[in-house]
Order: structure tokens, then sequence, then C-alpha cells
């Protein structure tokens, strides 16, 4: 047997929403990690006392509880995997995995047992149903009922709103009211803020970015409460993921982003990060509401009654001991300016994105957090509206797209080596190149064309001009004599010179001409010989079918790409060889050029046309003098 057990695809309900995730079996440990918020679960394998398998909607699911009160439970497994967790289970943990049925009688007259977190309906000793007790809003009582309201998730498309109780009046002598004893014994497990009692700490309009606006907030043991000139917040400690403290790109100023799940929320507004904005100037002394025997004994020699130094510290300090979580920070990652952060645009507003060691992070409007993990591949595009920038888009696994526009140019190759050095897909590895050309190779618009394509086009246009280069200068300087003369006598004698300098347009005029009788003069013969081909293309057609072996399912532009990057890398003397190929191959064209020429070969469309018309004419006036015949022709 193995020393772990995985699964995947395997979910957890999280306030009425399942989240799917990967659960590993190891001798010390009990891990489940969420694919949706990174959330790590992690037992301790001396703490399980109990584990139960039960028959539930996804298939099989484990319910597992520990010494400490805290109850689990992970849904999605097959029924053949019973006896395989079973066996491990008593190898391991020596605790037996047990099962338990649920009842399925749909009676609603039962028995309810508090069990740690969970208020478990039961009838005949059965579960019917169990609620998870942090699921609870509200409890609400009134005469021999109790009624629950439930935190609502945004993730679902159906949420249960209340569930009530009937609670019968006992008639013991005791004096205890049940609907009173039953809310208490809700109401102490519930994820109900009840502000009772002073607050540890108190921070003073404080400047927060999203929601907008300044707050005080203060610190109490259990939650955090930020209290507006408008708004207030209650923001329990366990909705709290991720602490992120962050330089801001001018050095003077700092970002202190706390990442909640679920958001608070304020109408249809849900906010999933609280963003604050810090002066690094800015100092505090600040004194706990606290005996230090209680300080030190509450938290561990990590906070101090009295404390001085930077407001951001202070803060991110305190949070830190309260909500028992790491404080994210920039890596080694440094922008083309030396800051740790990269100037874009997201969603047409201007912010920062912090490029972490296992994510990417975006402030502050919307703000964006993207771990490595789900990141499916990256791309870099240039930008629509200018050269002289490029967008980053992230794409995830679940098909959610992310643009970050508007990136100076000079970070590209900084972004490209993290990205690289974090192993992530990079879906256009050539661009790389084209970033990294002079300032007008990057302008042009033909720049995403390769190497490979570019040198083919000018050997081809080499043998294209060496061809047509005394035609295209007799017929070029005929066309500019007649057209300029033709202008300078339409023109007004009294011209001024910037009339004069305007003339040029109608040149390019003449070029466009020239360009249509170009495309007459490319009418070829069928018996012709073919040009010969550049040493480049003579090696490609050679080497196509080894690319395409070597690399399955590449496409035609691909193919190209990959060529000229293996061209490039070609020694000099496999160069030289395939040079010397493509000589004798010129040499073997201009030797059948000749004999095509010599037979009669070579005669343009436009003589043979000029040709037909003479003879037509002559044929209809015969006795006209062939000198007038030829005059006609020509016009």
């Amino acid at each position: 047997m193995s020393d772990t057990l995985e699964f995947n695809d395997i979910y957890q309900e999280v306030k009425g929403s399942w989240n799917d995730g990967r659960l590993r079996f190891s001798k010390q440990t009990v891990v489940y990690k969420s694919s949706k918020t990174g959330k790590v679960d992690s037992i301790s394998v001396p703490e399980l006392s109990q584990a139960l398998w039960r028959r539930v909607c996804l298939g099989h699911g484990i319910k597992l509880c520990t010494t400490t009160g805290h109850v689990y439970k992970y849904d999605g497994f097959k029924d053949t995997d019973f006896e395989k967790i079973s066996e491990y289970f008593k190898a391991n943990y020596k605790v037996e995995l047990t099962e338990k049925d649920m009842c399925v009688k749909g009676w609603n007259w039962g028995t309810a047992k508090f069990n740690g977190p969970l208020l478990s309906f039961e009838v005949s000793d059965s579960p019917v149903f169990e609620i998870p007790l942090a699921s609870v809003s509200q409890c609400a009582t009134g005469k021999n009922e109790v009624t629950l309201e439930f935190h609502q998730n945004d993730d679902t498309e159906v949420s249960l709103m209340e569930v009530r109780f009937y609670v019968p009046p006992t008639t013991g002598d005791e004096g205890a009211d049940p609907v009173e004893a039953f809310a208490q014994n809700v109401l102490s497990k519930a994820d109900v803020i009840q502000a009772t009692g002073d607050a540890v700490c108190i921070f003073r309009e404080l400047q927060c970015l999203t929601p907008r606006g300044r707050y005080d907030i203060r610190i109490y043991p259990t939650f955090l409460h930020l209290h507006g000139k408008t708004f207030d917040y209650k923001i329990p400690y366990t909705t709290v993921l991720r602490l992120f403290l962050l330089p801001h790109k001018d050095q003077r100023q700092m970002f202190f982003v706390i990442s909640l799940d679920p958001p608070i929320k304020q109408g249809q507004t849900r906010y999933h990060f609280l963003i604050l904005l810090f002066s690094k100037e800015e100092d505090i002394n600040l004194t706990l509401n606290m005996s230090e025997e209680e300080v030190e004994r509450r938290f561990e020699g990590k906070l101090n009654k009295n404390m001085s130094g930077s407001l951001y510290e202070m803060v991110s300090r305190v949070m830190k001991a309260l909500v028992n979580r790491k404080i994210t920070v920039p890596g080694n990652f440094q922008g083309h300016s030396g800051a740790q952060c990269i100037t874009c645009s997201y969603k047409a507003s201007s912010g920062l994105l912090y490029p972490l060691e296992r994510g990417f992070i975006y402030v502050h409007k919307p703000p964006v957090h993207l771990r490595f993990e789900e990141i499916s591949c990256v791309n870099f595009a240039r930008g629509t509206t200018t050269t002289r920038s490029f967008d980053f888009e992230i794409e995830t696994k679940q098909g959610n797209q992310y643009t970050f526009s508007s990136i100076e140019r000079e970070e590209y190759g900084k972004l490209f080596d993290f990205v690289n050095a974090k192993k992530l897909s990079i879906k256009n590895r050539g661009f790389k190149e084209g970033m990294k050309a002079s300032d007008d190779m990057y302008s042009d618009s033909d720049d995403d064309q390769h190497d490979a394509y570019l040198e083919r086009m000018k050997q081809e246009g080499k043998i294209r001009e060496e061809a047509n280069d005394s035609d295209d200068s007799e017929a070029g300087s005929g066309k500019y004599d007649s057209k300029a003369s033709a202008s300078e006598s339409s023109g007004d004698d009294a011209e001024s010179e910037e009339e004069k300098k305007k003339k040029p347009p109608k040149k390019a005029k003449i070029v466009k001409e020239k360009k249509t009788r170009k495309k007459e003069k490319k009418m070829k013969d069928s018996s012709a010989p073919k040009r010969p081909m550049s040493a480049y293309m003579l090696w490609l057609n050679s080497s196509r079918e080894r690319i395409k072996a070597e690399n399955p399912g590449i496409s035609v532009t691909e193919i190209s790409k990959k060529a000229g990057e293996m061209w490039k890398q070609l020694s000099k003397d496999k160069k030289e060889e395939w040079e010397g190929k493509a000589e004798e191959a010129k040499k073997e064209y201009e030797r059948a050029m000749k004999e095509y020429r010599e037979g009669g070969g070579g005669t343009s469309g436009s003589s043979k046309k000029y040709y037909a018309i003479f003879v037509l004419l002559e044929y209809l006036f015969p006795h006209m003098v062939i000198g007038q015949l030829k005059t006609w022709t020509h016009v």
C-alpha cells in the first residue's frame, strides 16, 4: 500500500455551493485544497476521532470529526473507493471507517441534536439533514418556533433563505424555555457578529480604495469593523483568505490588500477585496486595549501592548496576528524602472500589476488575483492603439480571459523572463524576437512575419529586379516626362512655390499606373524555365517533412517560424552547402533561359497583342500602306 491516497474532483459544501478540489490522505495529515480559492484545510491525524462513509447526492462522501470539535465533509467518491480508504484508515489512522445511512423516509418530525458546529436533524437515530451553524446569519425566536436565516452565496443559482423549527413546550418544572435554549445553542456556534466588549485597537480615518472612502477600523477579537460616514461593514476573520502588502510604484505609498470570501456586500455590489492605501511617512503609536498578560497569552509574542512605527506596518502586523495568515509581498521581480510592479490598464482603468511568487495581483479597479495553478496559458499581444505598448493576456483553466493592456514596451523582456521562469505556458514564443527589434522594425505592421518569410521575399525580389530592370527604367522615364510636361502646361503661370511642392502626389499616381503595367508583364509562359529557389527555400523543401514528424499537429505558419529558427541555428558549413546548391540552380536557370530565348521564347504579352491587331488591319484594309497600318496599330 502506498504512503498516500489522492483523489481529484472531490467537493466541499461552502454556504450552499459545491467547490471542487483535491483531497490527499497521508500518514501525518489529511489535506484538502480548493480549486476555486486555493484555500487549504489540514487535519492532523492524531486529532481524528471518527470517520463516517455515507451515500450523498454526489455519489459517496466522508465525514471526519476531530477531538477539537471540528467537522469536515467531503463528497464525490465512488462506491469502489470504500475498501481502499477503509484499509488505509485501519493501517495508518487507527480509526475505522464506518458506514452510516441517511434517513430518506421524508418525515419532518424528529430530534434536533447539536454536535459541535453542526445541527443534525434525526429520525430514528438516522440523520435526515445537517446544518453547518457557521452558515447561519441570524436566529429569531417566536412562540414555540425558531427561525434560522442563512448567509447567501452569489455562486449558487438557488439559495436556501431560512429554516423554521417548531419546538413543543415542555411540561417539566425546570423553568427553562426550550425555544430560548434552542436559540442559544444555535447562536453559540453561528456566524453572527455581535459587537460585545471593547475593541482591541482602533485605527482612525484610514484611506480605503475599495470600498472607496475613509473609514475608522475597529479591531475586535473575532471580526473587523469598518465604520464610515455612510456605510458600516463587519468582516469576520474566518472570511479572510489572504493578506497582501504591496509597494506603490512611486515608492512613497503602500497598498494593504485583504482578500475576502465570501465578499462584503453593499446593495448589488460585491467587494472581494478590501484595499487600504498608506503613506510610508505616516507613523503611529499604538496601545492595545488589553493587559500585558493577556497580550502575551493570546498573541504569543506576535504583538506587544505598546508598539510604534509606520502606520501600514502596525495595521499589517495586527491583522496578521489576529487572522493568523501570512502576508504575501512581491518576490524578486523588478520591472524596467526598478519597481516591483508594472503599470497597465484593465477594463479601461489604469492600475498596477504585481507579479508574485505564486500568482499575479492587479490593483485596484477592479482588483484581480490570479494564482499560477489556475492559469492555463498567457499571451503577449501587440497593442491595438499604439506600437509603443503591448497587451498581456491571461487565460484561466475555467475559460476566463484577463487582458492587461497599454504596458510599456520596455517591460516586455522582464515580464517574459518572469513568466518563462515560472514555467507558464506561453502561446506565442516567437513574439519575443519581434519585441526586441529596433524601433523601426517594431513599428512596422509586417513585423509579425518571421525572418524566414522576409528572406524568401527578398530573394524573389532580387530576381525580379534583375529580369525587369531595363524595361522598368525606360517605361518609367517616358511616363514621368510626358506627365510632367502636361502638368506644367496646364498649371497657372502665377503658381506659388508651395503649390509646386504639392506636385509629387501626381507622380505617386503614375507609380500606380506603372504597377498596373507590371501586372501585364507578369503573364508567364508555361514553357519558360522556372526561376531558381534560394538556399533557404531549397533547405526548407528538404526539411519540411522532418519538421512535421518532429512536431505533430503543427500548422503551416508555425512550420515557417520553426524553420526560420532552425535555419538561424544551422552551422556555417551546412549553409554554404545549400548556398552552393542554390548557385548551381541559378546557373542552370540562366543556361535554360538563354536557350529558351534563342528558340523564340520570351515574347512579351503586349507585342503579341500588337501583332494580332496588325494582321487584322491588314486583312480588313489590303490597299493601305504598311507604314499606315503600323501607325494605326501603335495608336
